[in-house]
């Protein structure tokens, strides 16, 4: 181990503290209900900081500060849109998702389109979900491997195994409360960093914001990969390259995506009431834009110490024969000192383990109320399907490692460039569908299977297209973007050649809501 012993006793005492939420949340676990949505009497300030744990991953953790290291800060671009993104949610999402009418994300597409329609989306996001927590394992291992000297493929199975074990034995409860323990320490962890690069620069904070500034590390460019030079990102409007607009614009596709997935649903509907739902967002629209900005402010300090402090890691990691992703760790083994360094490595724990406990028990409720109870074995008591449950959290965990391996067989320029492609080919357009039957009364299961046809020829392109098997005419940044307009424009217009009998859209659209946003 590269780590000292006082270091394994704060993770080990981390780890400890996981599993023992994970074990006092397992009691009580006896019907489906109960596992996938806790008492449904969370209040909102624990729901929020939940949202930001499983929201700020080991993307954030330790993608982030590698970017900003590498290039500047043209990748927090996307986050800009992430407040308005959530008060799209709080005024217009949650009340149809807290109507009492539906039970689930796609139980709402159910409703508005049909069985079809429900069972794609809930497939396209079982999908994601996988390239999702394939990504945020992959980043963990790293990180661990570089303090340990393990393998990162065993470092990828223990990753898995060890978030697993508390997320299948305890349910939705634990995956909350675990979330809001992880928060904080994921935060004490960065401030940690932050910390100690300013006592050991003769100027402090204040001479990392001048040299940073004077080298353009703190400003929307882009690295140039031919001259190896920061250049400015254009403003305007463009399918082929990178700007400022469009990256915003990737941010407002990607995170409106992310408010009608189940993960997200699954947390409003376990909140205490729809008060307590939107007081959930405030807490998460408070949050995570600061602390993203933090991670990539710290990628900033560690190019200034490393500037002073040089080191072979830093300047093959800026040279491009080493991965970005390797800066944090080396930073942490090389840096911190004992005791400070165990708790930063438990802040990058809390950070993976925070998505992914989230996720795997989302992908299991999809799994089960979706899928499973409608079409593979109706009929069963609960206890058939809290095994289910289960089941299908352990299969997803696997398979997660799984895309972890090749994760780290893969090279790329970061793995966080590498990860915002893939959620966009992999995102099926499934926001686009939603957006259509909440603000439209148009359209059936008919109209929105032509939208998807459509969709899956363009994402079908998009991917020839990232392999270079055909010619690429817009950037791959823009995939989510355009496959949901692709979703929406195509859902409209065969919905104005397609005749659609008249049906009970009531609480489904925004044209046809009854109930008060303040019930349940």
């Amino acid at each position: 181990m590269n780590l000292q012993p006082i270091d394994a006793v704060v993770i080990v005492f981390y780890f400890a503290a996981v599993l023992g939420l994970g074990w006092r949340f397992s009691r009580g676990q006896g019907t489906t209900e109960h596992y996938f949505l806790g008492a449904r009497n969370f209040p909102g300030w624990a729901v929020g900081l939940s949202f930001i744990g499983s929201t700020i991953s080991s993307v954030t953790f330790i993608a982030y500060p590698a970017d900003s290291f590498k290039t500047a800060w043209v990748r927090l671009l996307p986050n800009l849109a992430f407040p308005f993104v959530v008060t799209l949610a709080g005024l217009v999402f949650i009340p149809f998702f807290r109507s009492g009418r539906i039970r689930s994300a796609y139980h709402y597409l159910s409703l508005r389109f049909g069985p079809s329609v429900a069972v794609y989306a809930a497939v396209v996001y079982l999908f994601a979900q996988l390239v999702r927590t394939a990504t945020i394992t992959y980043l963990l291992s790293v990180l661990l491997a570089s303090l340990s000297g393990l393998s990162t493929p065993l470092c990828i199975v223990g990753a898995a195994g060890i978030t697993a074990l508390y997320t299948v034995k305890g349910g939705f409860e634990a995956v909350v409360w675990t979330d809001v323990m992880q928060t904080i320490v994921l935060l004490s962890g960065a401030f940690a960093c932050i910390a100690v690069i300013a006592q050991a620069l003769p100027g402090g904070l204040g001479q990392v914001l001048a040299e940073a500034l004077a080298s353009g590390k703190i400003s929307f460019q882009d690295l140039n990969s031919g001259t190896g030079r920061l250049e400015p990102v254009a403003a305007g409007v463009s399918l082929r390259e990178k700007t400022a607009l469009m990256l915003v614009l990737v941010g407002v596709a990607q995170y409106i995506a992310g408010q009608l997935d189940q993960d997200t649903v699954q947390r409003w509907c376990s909140a205490k009431s729809a008060r307590e739902a939107r007081k959930s967002m405030i807490v998460l629209g408070l949050g995570a834009l600061p602390i993203w900005t933090t991670f990539m402010f710290l990628g900033t300090c560690l190019w200034v110490y490393f500037q002073h402090f040089p080191s072979e890691v830093a300047a093959a990691v800026l040279g491009g024969t080493r991965k970005a992703e390797d800066i944090l760790p080396h930073f942490i083994v090389t840096v911190l000192p004992p005791g400070l360094a165990g708790l930063v490595v438990s802040a990058a724990l809390a950070a993976a383990m925070g998505s992914l406990s989230g996720s795997i028990n989302s992908s299991g409720m999809v799994w089960v109320n979706d899928i499973y109870r409608l079409y593979l074995a109706r009929d069963r008591d609960d206890a058939h399907y809290l095994r289910a449950g289960r089941r299908a959290s352990l299969a997803l965990a696997v398979a997660m490692a799984g895309g972890a391996w090749l994760l780290h067989r893969s090279s790329a320029a970061t793995i966080m460039e590498m990860s915002i492609i893939l959620l966009a080919l992999v995102g099926g357009g499934i926001s686009g569908a939603f957006l259509f039957g909440i603000l439209t009364r148009a359209g059936d299961a008919r109209s929105v299977l032509v939208g998807i046809g459509a969709t899956v020829t363009f994402t079908l392109y998009s991917t020839l297209a990232q392999a270079g098997v055909v010619p690429r005419i817009f950037s791959s940044y823009y995939t989510s973007i355009l496959g949901n307009v692709v979703m929406f424009a195509t859902c409209a217009f065969a919905a104005t050649v397609l005749p659609v009998k008249p049906r009970d859209l009531a609480d489904l659209t925004v044209w046809t809501r009854r109930r008060g946003d303040d019930e349940l």
